[in-house]
């Protein structure tokens, strides 16, 4: 287990001059370094880690993991030092492995899913099956630990230690089935590289974290090394057609020799899609299982939720349960936070839904699968993130101004920018819509104006509880906020 002091060996590694150290933990923050850590230097868009090694060694480290830079960073350093050295082209996948050797343990049946929508609720869609199997199962993301174990988690897929520390208690625990997501931050700094995955899934991918990735080819190739180098040859990958990149990743998976199951709308797909009937409250979906026809009642909104819960269920299957039970426990799934979530509904019977949509297509998507379940206007408040890919605000508000019929711009999480700024950018795509920079004002306006028959979506904060705004993040919650709006102007509150 972590807790024993383990050598470089034990972990895989070889320091130079072939020194031994025993190690009795990992850490990357040099501020929680022990005696006898392994401190892991890593590159960084920022700085590199190398800058922190002597701060680390002054802690009393015992090894240090980097790469050829940051040894040269430290070089006086580790020379005066007796600490190993322990030098990779590729020091954040080494750690990764580390970690796993290190915490030793994860829970029997690991899947994992990407995509740039979708991911949340293919985990949560996963999850929920497995239960109603009556498995002990988790779904680890955005929204942290859940299920049958439940943590906080800062980031969507965390760094390699926080991971592999998560999956050690999770699977101590007695939970043996897990879902999780996989960012392409997680992916490109190889966070994942040393979970054994029994499946995963691909569900599509549009224009995000351009920020981050120098282009779209490589936030298309951070999300592929899901398939060409986390996934073992002898586990399963689960691919949406529709997607136009996802012929490219069954293409990749054929070729390690992984099993694929295909799912979305074209003829070939093994989960294939055949149709839908909305309503107000759901949907039916009548879908094929390799040519053989099922129907199910789903009481989720939003046509994309067909690919959701199919791809998820695409994943229940390729980890080794029975096709039919699957298929039979998806009456019984729940939407997730923040996920197209019915957050309050008028006494005219308007309703307001809250979702997570943060890019140009991801609104647009929403706004499309909502426009079906309603019978008059669609209205829409969003905004755009501060300190993000400036150049999918003006298309955020294209895809308002195209797919709503009445539009809010607000502020979203302007962070360390200016507000009005991000706002006059999302504008320019939607010169139509009314400004309203106060968020919760925004919300009100909304819902003061449905009318019967209308639907309010309320997208980009999803299942968030706080505001970023500057450094500094204040309790903000859209739902809540939808509620006390609708209360306040039915007349409900005291």
């Amino acid at each position: 287990m972590g807790n024993r002091a383990k050598t470089l060996a034990d972990l895989g590694l070889t320091a130079q001059g072939g020194r031994e150290a025993r190690i009795t933990g990992l850490s990357v923050d040099s501020r929680k370094v022990q005696d006898g850590h392994l401190f892991a230097a890593l590159p960084g868009s920022r700085v590199h880690g190398g800058e922190f090694i002597q701060f680390a060694l002054r802690m009393g480290a015992g090894a240090i993991l980097t790469d050829r830079q940051g040894a040269r960073i430290a070089a006086d350093q580790l020379a005066a030092s007796d600490a190993a050295l322990v030098v990779t082209e590729d020091p954040r996948q080494t750690l990764a492995f580390c970690a796993a050797l290190w915490f030793g343990q994860q829970p029997e049946t690991v899947v994992a899913v990407t995509g740039t929508n979708g991911k949340t609720s293919v985990a949560t869609f996963a999850r929920q099956i497995w239960t109603e199997l009556g498995l002990k199962a988790a779904n680890l993301g955005t929204t942290g630990v859940e299920g049958a174990y439940v943590a906080p988690l800062a980031h969507t897929t965390p760094e390699p230690i926080t991971l592999h520390r998560m999956l050690r208690d999770i699977a101590a625990a007695g939970v043996d089935h897990v879902a999780m997501e996989a960012s392409s931050h997680g992916l490109a700094q190889r966070r994942l590289d040393g979970v054994t995955l029994s499946a995963a899934a691909f569900t599509n991918i549009t224009q995000d974290h351009l920020d981050y990735h120098a282009s779209f080819e490589e936030y298309f190739a951070a999300k592929a090394g899901l398939f060409d180098r986390v996934l073992p040859d002898d586990a399963a990958a689960v691919i949406n057609l529709d997607d136009p990149r996802g012929a490219a990743l069954v293409e990749i998976a054929m070729e390690r020799g992984q099993d694929v199951l295909t799912v979305g709308r074209a003829e070939e797909a093994n989960l294939r899609i055949r149709g839908q009937r909305y309503d107000a409250t759901g949907q039916d979906l009548r879908f094929d299982w390799n040519g053989r026809p099922r129907q199910v009642r789903l009481d989720l909104i939003g046509g994309f939720q067909a690919e959701n819960v199919l791809t998820a269920a695409g994943l229940v299957i390729a980890s080794g349960c029975d096709p039919v039970r699957t298929f039979d426990m998806l009456g019984a799934l729940r939407g997730v936070r923040g996920r197209m979530q019915l957050a309050a509904t008028r006494e005219n019977g308007a309703a307001v839904f809250v979702d997570y949509a943060h890019t140009p297509d991801a609104l647009k998507t929403a706004l499309k699968a909502l426009r079906p379940h309603v019978l008059g206007r669609l209205i829409v408040v969003f905004g755009a993130g501060g300190d993000r890919d400036t150049t999918k605000r003006p298309l955020m508000g294209q895809a308002a101004a195209t797919y709503a019929d009445l539009a809010f711009v607000t502020d979203d999480n302007p962070r360390t920018e200016e507000p009005a700024a991000i706002r006059a950018e999302v504008l320019a795509g939607a010169p139509e819509a009314t400004e309203v920079g106060d968020r919760a004002e925004a919300i009100l306006r909304g819902v003061d104006a449905l009318q019967p028959g209308d639907a309010l979506l309320i997208a980009g904060k999803g299942h968030e509880t706080g505001q970023v705004i500057g450094e500094d993040v204040y309790p903000f919650d859209d739902a809540e906020q939808a509620s006390v709006a609708v209360a306040a102007l039915d007349g409900r509150l005291v």
